[in-house]
């Protein structure tokens, strides 16, 4: 997973202990109401839907909540119905919470799992096995 905190916003500069705070109160916030709410579409009654991070802009007026369903099944089309339904959702998930401003927000689908497992493969290929290999062995043995 990607850690939040090595990010760089638009200015070039890690996001601010305040953007983290907002962001991680967001992101359990949505999980609970994810898990809690009743949707029409058949495709997003049936997702066990991760949310895996918010990344909040530095004025806190945008988010964007990373999601992964469970298996990463109809990635696109959920994050598609999601975003169809942010407004309910906005309603429902900033109720309660003491923010100056309430943050517009969308929902995007978590790649970071796709680029672990690209990680992985490229770790354990042969290539690179040799490549290791070679730097265990002294030179001239």
């Amino acid at each position: 997973l990607t850690d939040m905190a090595e990010k760089k916003n638009i200015a070039g500069k890690p996001p601010s202990q305040r953007q983290l705070r907002v962001g991680e109160m967001l992101r359990h916030r949505l999980s609970e109401v994810l898990y809690a709410a009743d949707f029409e579409a058949k495709v997003l009654k049936k997702a066990n839907i991760t949310v895996t991070e918010v990344r909040i802009s530095p004025d806190l007026r945008h988010a964007t909540a990373y999601i992964m369903p469970l298996g990463g099944d109809h990635i696109e089309k959920i994050v598609t119905l999601l975003n169809d339904e942010v407004p309910r959702l906005k309603k429902i998930s900033m109720s309660g919470l003491h923010l100056k401003y309430t943050p517009d927000f969308k929902f995007a689908a978590d790649k970071s799992f796709d680029q672990a497992a690209a990680m992985d493969e490229l770790l354990s290929s042969e290539v690179v096995a040799g490549d290791i290999a070679d730097l265990e062995t002294p030179d001239g043995a």
